[in-house]
Order: C-alpha cells, then sequence, then structure tokens
C-alpha cells in the first residue's frame, strides 16, 4: 500500500493472566513487528486500569529498544499532566544514550483535558452530531467523555497522579520547554538549564490529539507531526486533522505537515474467525466508558457468558462500528479507505485478543496483506 504501518500497543492484560505476561508478550509482538516490517512500535500509558500493563512508558520503551534492533519505539503518548518537561526529557535522554536515533516521544495532555471538560459542565453540551459517512468512512457520534471525569473515582486517580496541589501546567508551554531543553537553550531570566542526560537527544517529538483543539493546534504552529485517534475519538478524527494543517508552519523538523492516523483491527484468515477473536472488545470497551478502568480482556466464551443490555450496546456502539475486523484484504481495504479520506502519511494499528498468538498473527496477516 502507500503508507507506512506502525504498532500501537496497550500491553494488555487477558483474563486469567497477569501484568508479567502482558509485558512479556509486548517485547515478544516487538520482536515480531520489527520483523513483519513495520515503521515503529509505540506504547500508551494507562493508569488504574486492570486489564493495561503500560502505565510507564518510557520504562516499557526501554525494554523493547533492548529486546529490537532496528524498529523505532515511543509513547503514544507521554501525559505531561502528570509530570514535569524536565522529567519527561531526563528519562527520554537516557534511553536515547543507550539506544541513540530510535526513540519517539509522543506528548499527550491529561490534566489539561479533565480541568477543560469539568469547567465545560457548566454549558450544556451540543446535540451531537448524527452519524455520516464521509467518501467511504464512517464517521459516528461523539461519545461524550464529560460523563466520567465528574465520576468521584476519576478525581481520586487525578489527585493521585499529581503531586499535592500541583496544577497541570499549559500544554504548549511544556512542549516548548521540552523542545528547549533538548535543544540546549532553556533560560529561566539571567539563568541557563543544561540537562543530562537530555540535552542533544536524538527523539523524534510528535503530539497526539483527539480533537481540534489545543493539541492540534499546537503540533501545527510547531511544526511537529501529528498523530489523531480514530481508534478513540472516532468522531472528531477529521476536525483534528484539518485543524492541525491549517495551523501548520514549516519547521526545522517538517517542510510540511505529517499525519499519522490510528485505528482498532483484527484480523485473521477470514472473517468468522476475526469475528469470534473481537467478539469480547464490546466488554472491554464498556469497562473503560463505564469508568471501571480496562478489564483484563475476555475469552470469546467468557464474553458470549457475560450479560449486555441495550444500554450497552449504545454506549460501545462508536468504538464498535469503527473497529476493523475481517480477513486480510477486507481489513486493508478499510485502512486504505482511512488514509485516504484523512490524507494521512502513516497508519498506527492496535489490536487486541485473548490469546497472544491470535494477536501476533493478526498483526503478519496485516502487513503481509499490506506489502503485497
Amino acid at each position: 500500500m502507500t503508507v507506512p504501518l506502525s504498532v500501537l500497543d496497550l500491553a494488555p492484560l487477558s483474563s486469567g493472566s497477569d501484568a508479567g505476561a502482558a509485558l512479556r508478550n509486548t517485547i515478544d509482538l516487538a520482536r515480531h513487528a520489527e520483523s513483519f516490517g513495520y515503521q515503529r512500535y509505540w506504547v500508551a500509558e494507562h493508569h488504574f486500569a486492570p486489564g493495561v500493563a503500560s502505565a510507564a512508558p518510557a520504562v516499557l520503551i526501554g525494554l523493547i529498544a533492548a529486546a529490537t534492533d532496528r524498529i523505532r519505539v515511543g509513547s503514544g503518548a507521554v501525559q505531561v499532566g502528570h509530570q514535569t518537561a524536565l522529567s519527561v526529557v531526563e528519562q527520554f535522554g537516557l534511553l536515547d544514550a543507550v539506544h541513540p536515533g530510535r526513540f519517539d516521544l509522543g506528548l499527550g495532555r491529561s490534566g489539561q483535558r479533565r480541568t477543560e471538560a469539568l469547567a465545560a459542565l457548566s454549558t450544556p453540551p451540543p446535540a451531537p452530531a448524527p452519524a455520516r459517512v464521509v467518501d467511504g468512512l464512517l464517521i459516528p457520534p461523539a461519545f461524550d467523555f464529560g460523563k466520567l471525569v465528574v465520576q468521584p473515582r476519576f478525581a481520586l486517580f487525578a489527585e493521585l497522579l499529581q503531586q499535592p496541589g500541583a496544577t497541570a501546567p499549559d500544554f504548549a508551554q511544556v512542549v516548548d520547554d521540552i523542545q528547549a531543553f533538548i535543544a540546549g537553550t532553556y533560560t529561566r531570566g539571567d539563568l541557563d538549564v543544561h540537562v543530562t542526560p537530555g540535552e542533544g537527544a536524538k527523539v523524534e517529538l510528535w503530539i497526539l490529539g483527539s480533537s481540534a483543539g489545543q493539541s492540534a493546534t499546537v503540533a501545527g504552529e510547531r511544526g511537529l507531526p501529528f498523530a489523531a485517534n480514530y481508534h478513540v475519538a472516532p468522531a472528531t478524527v477529521l476536525e483534528a486533522v484539518e485543524a492541525y494543517r491549517a495551523a501548520f508552519r514549516p519547521s526545522v523538523v517538517l517542510d510540511r505537515p505529517y499525519v499519522l492516523v490510528s485505528a482498532d483491527v483484527v484480523v485473521a484468515p477470514d472473517e468468522a474467525q476475526a469475528r469470534h477473536l473481537a467478539s469480547p472488545y464490546r466488554h472491554w470497551v464498556r469497562s473503560i466508558r463505564t469508568g471501571a478502568g480496562a478489564i483484563p480482556f475476555p475469552t470469546p466464551a467468557e464474553a458470549a457468558a457475560a450479560p449486555w443490555t441495550d444500554e450497552d450496546q449504545a454506549l460501545v456502539q462508536d468504538r464498535l462500528d469503527t473497529q476493523f475486523v475481517g480477513d486480510p484484504a477486507a481489513v486493508a481495504s478499510r485502512l486504505e479507505t482511512l488514509r485516504r479520506v484523512t490524507g494521512a502519511d502513516e497508519l498506527l494499528v492496535t489490536t487486541i485478543t485473548h490469546d497472544h498468538a491470535d494477536r501476533v498473527r493478526s498483526f503478519e496477516l496485516l502487513a503481509k496483506e499490506w506489502a503485497g
């Protein structure tokens, strides 16, 4: 096909397993992804999720880099609302000192987004736009994340992730500080600050975003590559990439916009088998959207036996409708539609199945189809 494929891995736990097994599976999958020809391998940052082991991206990235030879490794994304610009640069500077030139430092907004969502609750949200199809790509109604941030559990999580009394700084300032630390140009008044390790690190800086908000604008104005989340927020992916391109200014990094778009996929030799492997996905998404945190991924049999209501179905319908499930040709065709409609320069695919072998096989089948 016309653009590279890359991998996003959440280090998912399967039911009956544990975090150690999930992390060993991630390292194994990274080795396979390298042999299959994927461009880069990113890990996410999630906290308080019983079914996700990727709580510390920099640590996991170091383990992956040590177990592979060539594939770029990165964060999708470090949530800078939970730590300082200095700590982020030191972590990735240390990694780059050992494995120079292999790392992508993807940045995401976390504490800032929760603060904005809470503030927005004072005004009634607009009615969600109905589902529409844009040149073959489904754009579903938007999910209201405001229902999650008001839960007491989320307030506790936000408190535990930060030092007492700390507030998340402005995202644009954090990005500028990170760039200055890496470039060795950071100053405060008449003082300059130099970071070791970190200054001069050959890391590739990325901004991740789910809407036409600050992340897209910051990425564009600073001439950085931008990753848009179709797999998490499919309703706003087109607005996100449009806002990024509209704000883009050439930089020493890029002379034109560079967009990566994510997608959730499950590939098997035939559609029936792929549907079977993907069948627990609805329960996994439900656990996230009810505020419980991602559960360990069930087996298809466990999912089939679990209670399910019409209300549950409505809660996750947009994610089910935008998950690409099927045989290699069918999934590759849908990914090509996503690429064409968004104008993506690269696609980032994520896959969750209960059995690790099925997940490896899904990435293998897709890579062969895409390359062929």
